[in-house]
């Protein structure tokens, strides 16, 4: 045996052991094995994979709004608004107040705005 083998840990099926070093094999699988977790994220990014709702977020970052405020603001239609609003709201990501005939339109909570923030952070980085 080599010197530079003596005393190594073993081989790990991870990376060389990177993941299992800083989590633990235990709590890395835990977490891959929580499906239903990782789909809705992978839904929420995928409903934000589309500009125009990414605009309408933005909007809504900024206050409520109607949706044929929205359209106005953002020069597209209302039953397009309607149809992205939709999605947003069935992911939970917007949510809605009714006011007579009118509904309007902000985000679910405080996350949205973060997550929002920092995917313009990490494009301003880039850009």
């Amino acid at each position: 045996m080599s010197s530079s083998t003596q005393g190594a840990p073993a081989p790990s099926k991870f990376s060389a052991g990177v993941a299992t070093r800083s989590l633990g094999r235990k709590e890395l699988l835990s977490g891959l094995r929580n499906k239903e977790l990782f789909t809705l994220l992978a839904s929420t990014f995928q409903a934000l994979g589309d500009s125009s709702r990414v605009q309408i977020v933005w909007a809504l970052s900024k206050g409520e709004f109607s949706v044929g405020d929205i359209a106005v603001l953002l020069e597209m239609s209302q039953p397009a608004v309607s149809h992205h609003l939709r999605m947003l709201r069935n992911l939970r990501l917007v949510k809605v107040r009714r006011s007579g005939r009118t509904s309007f339109y902000s985000l679910d909570d405080d996350h949205i705005t973060r997550l929002l923030h920092e995917g313009i952070e990490h494009v301003e980085d880039l850009l």
